[in-house]
């Protein structure tokens, strides 16, 4: 054993950073060592496939701290370094260059690790999409404007679309769902954001997937799909959802389903072992019915870091804010804000070919969220209504009525039990 911290936390990414800025805020005054996997400082991932990969922000600009800030707050850094094993029993980890450090209190923020398609592990041209490096490697491949293949209809893959169609690139998404977009938001957007990709130029092939990859020469030549189309493509970016890096902690003795589990103070099964952002399994109380949900969104990593940090603190925690997402694409923003999962109900205020619109999700009459597409007004009353800590109850038919607010759409709002 070299060390021992009063707290460790093991993840470099934006919940870890967090944890470690709050507990230095409010007055913590042990000894802080952030684990991270990644060399350097923290920094933010949302810029990585949009501003930073275009060009228009620096390493510099994207970091979360200065270096200074994290020397004069006394907070180690031990960077290029991941945890491999954790005594629960004993209070230790052991890292992959096997040194072992001690803990009194842990914090597990370790985020995911992007899905691969089986047997792409080495090939050439292959990549995917999650850190700093990733996005300083394809940065530079897009100055070419290559032909790329996107898998994957999600954000990231769409947010990528975009940015290479900018650099000039022929660019072709390949969804393996009926729809852009289906694990996220209703068919009305994913029909806008379709339409909208296809106008730039983008080729789309949906419900099929990737059948054979052709590589000559060591170079990415071409892509069959199942459907029997054939791509000319020399860069492939796969963006198909994340594993939530959560294995060491299972063998541990940790309670995981689909993410470590954790309780309302982001409690793991294990003593004084806290999970956060990316990789924590927590109940939401913005579900359609109580359930397990783990959200890739970085102020669900900032509200996790604040109730893990509360309850270190031995202060009152704080509620669960709304849940809220964006997407920047082109010209476009989409902001949801809420879980609309298991929706019974939607409704459409605006035109949707106007590009300024927003869908209202209901379970029965109540409000569960809504998708803004250049609508931030919509946004914020969604927001705004779903954070008052009452089952909001909308009509249906004043919710259609695009010149109204949604405040002015509440037909009740019962104080939650």
């Amino acid at each position: 054993m070299t060390d021992t911290y009063d707290v460790l936390i093991v993840g470099g990414g934006h919940a870890g950073a967090q944890a470690a800025s709050l507990l230095r805020e409010r007055g913590f005054d042990g000894s802080l060592a952030i684990v991270s996997a990644e060399s350097g400082y923290p920094y933010e991932r949302p810029p990585l496939s949009k501003a930073f990969l275009v060009g228009e922000r620096t390493g510099d600009d994207i970091a979360l701290r200065s270096p200074r800030y994290w020397r004069d707050h006394e907070v180690s850094l031990l960077d290029s370094r991941s945890v491999t094993r954790v005594d629960s029993i004993g209070r230790s980890v052991t890292l992959d260059d096997g040194c072992r450090l001690g803990y009194r209190t842990m914090i597990w923020a370790t985020g995911g690790t992007p899905r691969l398609l089986p047997g792409t592990e080495s090939t050439p041209g292959v990549h995917t999409f999650r850190t700093l490096d990733d996005a300083v490697a394809l940065r530079d491949i897009m100055r070419s404007a290559p032909p790329t293949v996107i898998v994957g209809g999600g954000f990231i893959g769409l947010e990528a679309a975009a940015s290479f169609r900018r650099a000039g690139a022929d660019v072709t998404v390949v969804e393996a769902q009926p729809r852009l977009l289906a694990r996220v938001t209703s068919e009305p957007v994913s029909t806008y954001f379709s339409n909208l990709h296809r106008c730039e130029g983008v080729e789309l092939h949906v419900a099929t997937s990737v059948e054979k990859i052709t590589s000559e020469d060591g170079r990415l030549r071409s892509v069959t799909l199942t459907s029997g189309h054939m791509v000319s493509a020399s860069v492939m970016l796969v963006g198909i959802g994340l594993i939530p890096n959560s294995d060491v902690l299972e063998r541990a003795g940790a309670r995981v389903s689909n993410g470590v589990d954790v309780d309302e103070r982001c409690r793991t099964s294990l003593p004084d072992v806290y999970a956060i952002g990316d990789v924590a399994n927590f109940v939401s109380p913005y579900s359609a019915v109580p359930s397990r949900v783990r959200l890739e969104s970085v102020p669900n990593t900032s509200a996790h870091a604040r109730i893990a940090v509360a309850d270190i603190m031995n202060s009152p925690a704080p509620a669960q804010p709304v849940p809220w997402f964006w997407s920047h694409q082109y010209e476009t923003k989409l902001q949801t804000a809420g879980l609309i999962h298991g929706y019974d109900g939607r409704i459409v205020r605006g035109d949707v070919d106007s590009g300024k619109f927003s869908v209202v999700y209901l379970h029965g009459n109540r409000l569960l969220g809504v998708d803004a597409v250049n609508h931030t007004g919509d946004f914020l009353g969604a927001k705004t209504l779903l954070g008052t800590g009452a089952e909001i109850r909308m009509d249906p038919e004043r919710i259609a009525n695009e010149r109204l607010k949604l405040a002015e759409c509440v037909a009740a709002a019962q104080p939650v039990p």
